[in-house]
This record gives structure tokens, C-alpha cells and sequence, in this order.
């Protein structure tokens, strides 16, 4: 039996964490500082170590130091928090073996544990954690910076990166997966690059936007149906889920399937049988589902527009990408590759793009994301008549919000935002409130005005930070 020791100052975090491995067959000890858990280490010895990165005494590297000191080859894992992501990738280069983000998801938990404890696991070079060892025999790689048969770029920010942990921790199991994010972020590229890094590969992935489905066609198009079932049913015809027989369906925009079709849904995932309309004989089927929605599909059955039980059919893991303006060190790398699959596209040879033009696409918002991005570029090489891409080409739109930004700036030195102080009253009470005012301004704006995300951030709850909007007079 695997002796695991979990460092956690979260009490309560840690004794669930140990029933749940216990259960799974591991023998636990814990320890809620970093001093204890290093003498229980040396005293009992682990076969892998689960540490928080944020001790009461220690930082989770300093942990990691001394462990390795004592024991080079044992497994070591990070648990962190959103904002310290960054941190926790500097300590796998450190020798940490990989990280489970907060909020901790069990079975998220225990992939991981598993893959640190496979005998390749500790034969890997130090450093290289388990999602580098296991993508290196693999024809296709995510580290490779493209995905999806070549098609697409992968980027390097940290944004980015969480999404492709994400993608590789569920991609080798079945679990029936829900994508959130906006229009043109790239949902079925995520759904094709788990079916590629699954062993589904060899077997069809077939896609279905249920957005242009009408109420009458929907069930035939999953299900199939029969000759005669209906009028213009002139053949018999096989569905979505037959094609995607042994493979992958990914569902897009799932949450416009109306109640009945739903429920029709849900019986066959729940039976794994399919029925044609209008036929009799059923035949077993064996999927994989993915569905993607730029709703959330929680608060849609809350409000009876999806139903809960079959949302709870799907959600055996959830992935959202995030939008392009959150990944603005990936604009660069996008904006060349897209360069060169326009200049195929079109036979040209346009080396890259001026300065101004890659501050214009750092600064806009990016509404359509990715797909909007490659419809400018490709608009833009069409345009263009040198070697380079100019501001000339680009929408006038884009322009003009990156002027506009650029007005906003106040370029004196001052703060970028500013908290009216009465003349003449420089009291402490004001000098503070005006620091106050431009760390939450400033967060808020990384945060891309996620209130949820920004509370995170400053370390504070929710409702603390309404109550500080509402007393500055921010909407």
C-alpha cells in the first residue's frame, strides 16, 4: 500500500483529502506546517508527498528543498490557488513532480496521484513533470505548440497553459466533459484535442451544432430515423451518435436543445441504447461526449431552461478557455501564424507586421477571440501591398479603440485612476482610500472586471469588495 503525507495549514481541507485517498486504497499521514511535515518525512519516509503551496511557516518550494534533499525521487505535489499558478509552474522546474489547482476536484486529485506513482513517473528527468514524460512518445504533441491535426496555434501563456492541463489530465479517460467560453474561442478545437489525446483517437469524432437545429429536425439528426418515419424521410438515415459510434460527439451550444430532445438525450446516454425515429430495433452504442455552451448550463437549469439531470450527466469535468484578451502574451505568436497560413492561402510573402500594428492587437478586446483574430489577419494580407503588415489594413474599429486608449492614458506619470480628494484635506484617511481605490482599480482591470476573479486576487470575499465598490461609487 502507497504511503502518501499531505502538508495542508487547512485542517479541514486536509483531513477530507486523506479519507478520500484512504478510500482509494493509499495509506495518509498529515501534517499542517511545513516544519511537521519535513520530521514526519524524515522519520517515516512517503512514496510521494502532497503539500500546499501556502504554509502557515513555510512556502511550499522551501518544503519541496528539503524533501528532495532528503529523497530525490519522491513524487512531490503542489496544491495551489488560481493566483499562484505562475508560482507553481517555477516550482515544477524546481523538481516538483506537477500541481493540483483549487478548488480540488477528487478525482482531478487522483489522476494525478496516480500518474506520479507509475514506475515511468519516477524515471523522468528532473523537472519534467508528467504531462511533458507523457506526451514525448506521442505523435501529436501539445508541447509541440500546435494541436488540432496542425491546424491550430497553442500559445505560451499562463492562461493557456492551465487549459492544456486541463485538457491532458481528462483527455485519457472517459469522462463526459462540458466547454464554457465565448464565441470564437476555440471550443472545438479543445473537443478535437481531448478525442486525439484519448483512446478514441482511431475512432470518429463527429460534431453537431445544436444552434441551427430546428425542434422537428433535431432528433433525427442524433438519432437517426427510418424510412417513411416522417414526411421527407425518403431513406433511412444513421444520426450523430451512430457515426460517432466507439469515438467522440462533441455537442455544441448544447443548451439549445429544446426539453424534449433532452429528455430523449439523457435516455440514451443513461442506456447507452439508440433507437432511429420511427424504427424498433435498438442498437448499443459506445461514446464519449463533449458539449460546449457560451452559457452556463448551471444557472440554465436553475432557471428550468436545461434540465439538471442531465446537466449533471455531462458534468463529470468542466474546462472553460478563456477569451483572447486574457492571453495577451499568445497575440504575438497568433498574429505570425496565422501571417503564414494566410500567406499559403493566398501565395504572398509578408515577412510580419510594424510596430503599431501589434500594439493595436495587444490593446483591442478581441469580441469574436480567435476567429475574429483570423478573419483580420487573413482581411489584412489581402489588403496589404509590402513586406509588412500596416495600421492601414487593419478594421477601423480596432484603430480607433486603440487610439482611444491611448487618449485615456494620462502619460504625466499619474495614476490611471483617481479617487476625487476634497482640496486641502491631505488627511491620512484620504491618502489611504485613494491607495485603496487604485490597487482594487488596478486589480479589477487585470481581472478584466471579473469581480469574482479580482475578490480572489486581493485576497478578499465577494461581498467585502461590492461593499467597497458601492462606498468609492463604482457601478
Amino acid at each position: 500500500m502507497k504511503k502518501i503525507l499531505i502538508i495542508d495549514d487547512d485542517i479541514d481541507m486536509c483531513g477530507l483529502l486523506s479519507k478520500y485517498l484512504q478510500r482509494k486504497g493509499f495509506e495518509t499521514d498529515m501534517a499542517h506546517n511545513g516544519s511537521k511535515g519535513i520530521a514526519k518525512f524524515k522519520e517515516n519516509g512517503f512514496d510521494l508527498v502532497l503539500c500546499d503551496f501556502r504554509l502557515g511557516d513555510k512556502e511550499g518550494r522551501d518544503v519541496l528543498q528539503e524533501i528532495k534533499a532528503i529523497s530525490p525521487k519522491t513524487p512531490f505535489l503542489i496544491i495551489t490557488g488560481y493566483s499562484d499558478i505562475k508560482t507553481a509552474v517555477d516550482v515544477i522546474k524546481m523538481g516538483a513532480f506537477d500541481y493540483i489547482s483549487k478548488p480540488l476536484i477528487p478525482d482531478e486529485v487522483l489522476n494525478v496521484v496516480n500518474k506520479a506513482l507509475q514506475p515511468a513517473a519516477s524515471s523522468a528527468e528532473p523537472g519534467q513533470n508528467s504531462h511533458t514524460a507523457s506526451r514525448e512518445g506521442q505523435k501529436t504533441t501539445m508541447g509541440s505548440n500546435i494541436y488540432g491535426s496542425g491546424e491550430y496555434l497553442a500559445g505560451n501563456d499562463t492562461a493557456t497553459k492551465e487549459l492544456y492541463r486541463q485538457i491532458e489530465l481528462v483527455a485519457p479517460t472517459n469522462y463526459s466533459v462540458i466547454l464554457y467560453g465565448e464565441s470564437g474561442t476555440g471550443k472545438e478545437v479543445a473537443a478535437r484535442t481531448i478525442h486525439e489525446f484519448s483512446d478514441r483517437k482511431d475512432k470518429p469524432f463527429v460534431a453537431m451544432d445544436c444552434g441551427t437545429l430546428s425542434k422537428e429536425l433535431a432528433g433525427s439528426e442524433l438519432f437517426g430515423h427510418v424510412k417513411g418515419s416522417f414526411t421527407g424521410a425518403l431513406a433511412d438515415k444513421a444520426g450523430h451518435f451512430e457515426l460517432a459510434n466507439g469515438g467522440t460527439l462533441f455537442l455544441d451550444e448544447v443548451g439549445n436543445l429544446s426539453y424534449e430532445i433532452q429528455a430523449a438525450l439523457l435516455r440514451v446516454i443513461q442506456e447507452r441504447k439508440l433507437k432511429r425515429v420511427g424504427g424498433v430495433k435498438e442498437m448499443d452504442i459506445d461514446i464519449r461526449i463533449i458539449v460546449a455552451s457560451n452559457e452556463n448550463l448551471q444557472q440554465s437549469y436553475k432557471s428550468g431552461k436545461f434540465r439538471e439531470d442531465l446537466y449533471h450527466r455531462f458534468n463529470e469535468f468542466s474546462i472553460t478557455i478563456p477569451p483572447l484578451r486574457n492571453r495577451k502574451n499568445d497575440i504575438p505568436l497568433f498574429a505570425q501564424f496565422f501571417l503564414e497560413k494566410t500567406n499559403v492561402e493566398l501565395n504572398k510573402n509578408i515577412t510580419g507586421f510594424e510596430d503599431r500594428v501589434l500594439d493595436i492587437f495587444i490593446n483591442y478586446s478581441w469580441p469574436g477571440n480567435l476567429r475574429e483574430f483570423r478573419n483580420t489577419i487573413r482581411r489584412a494580407v489581402l489588403l496589404n501591398s509590402g513586406d509588412i503588415i500596416k495600421a492601414s489594413t487593419l478594421p477601423p474599429e480596432m484603430v480607433q479603440q486603440n487610439e482611444n486608449k491611448e487618449t485615456e492614458s494620462t502619460g504625466d506619470g499619474s495614476s490611471e485612476f483617481s479617487l476625487p480628494v476634497k482640496e486641502g484635506n491631505p488627511t491620512l484617511k484620504n491618502i489611504a482610500a485613494q491607495a485603496e481605490y487604485e490597487t482594487i482599480m488596478k486589480v479589477l482591470k487585470e481581472a478584466n472586471y471579473n469581480k469574482s476573479k479580482a475578490a480572489e486576487l486581493l485576497r478578499i470575499d465577494r461581498k467585502t469588495l461590492y461593499n467597497k465598490l458601492k462606498v468609492f461609487g463604482i457601478d
